[in-house]
């Protein structure tokens, strides 16, 4: 069965609306936990504006399955991950307007300055995910640079209007997926997925992680926290 990360994002997103204390992204990350969440994961984002520093320390001491830190390939957030030591790191690319991560990291272009960050998290024996596109190009520089994982961004696949598009995606995600694991590299995936779509990708067996935010946090103000990962994990058998 593939593990389920769940991102915990827009707990703090609606917490922030109002600048008060709930609905408290470590209560949310307790109830992923007992739901059968595989682990936790949170974007610390350069302009907070939703997880806080000091959530990401006081999750780091309650958290007991994994946490995954999404963070942009940045010396700044590089030292903040060194000193919280999560049991992952994934480098995301990060635009100061975008409302959610537009798009993978692109490794070919900014290749030098990627090496630096990873070198930096396994000199402090943290392993480094890249967040890229489904693109042969990308896993081969992200082997290159000594990634551990790739989290293929699932993005465009999710937001298929046509049958025929959505194939195209699912071919793409399959072959990065393939290179991927054929290089050693663990394969994790993710973005924009929801009850409906994620079904399909589970049929490609190199993905071993689903790092799923949105559609679990929007599906537990209807149903409840406990329930909406219970069902996307049983989505993911």
């Amino acid at each position: 069965m593939a593990r389920l990360g769940v991102n915990i994002d827009h707990v703090a997103t609606l917490r922030q609306a109002r600048g008060g204390q709930d609905p408290d992204p470590l209560a949310a990350a307790v109830l992923v936990e007992l739901a059968g969440a595989d682990g936790v994961v949170v974007h610390l984002r350069e302009d907070r504006r939703h997880i806080q520093d000091r959530d990401l320390h006081l999750l780091r001491e309650i958290i007991r399955t994994k946490l995954d830190m999404e963070m942009a390939a940045d010396e700044t957030m590089a030292k903040i991950a060194l000193t919280l030591r999560p049991d992952l790191v994934t480098l995301v690319p990060e635009k100061r307007q975008e409302l959610t991560t537009e798009g993978g990291l692109d490794v070919l272009t900014h290749k030098e300055r990627v090496q630096q960050i990873i070198t930096m998290m396994h000199d402090g024996g943290i392993p480094v995910s890249l967040f890229v596109e489904p693109d042969l190009g990308q896993i081969k520089t992200a082997h290159k640079v000594a990634a551990d994982f790739v989290e293929l961004h699932t993005g465009r696949y999710a937001n298929a209007k046509r049958s025929k598009e959505a194939d195209a995606e699912f071919e793409a995600i399959t072959q990065a997926a393939k290179l991927a694991y054929k290089l050693g590299i663990g394969v994790n995936a993710g973005h924009g997925l929801n009850y409906q779509n994620v079904k399909r990708l589970t049929h490609i067996p190199e993905i071993v992680e689903y790092n799923i935010g949105h559609s679990i946090i929007a599906r537990a103000v209807l149903v409840g926290l406990d329930q909406a990962v219970r069902e996307m994990k049983a989505l993911l058998g």
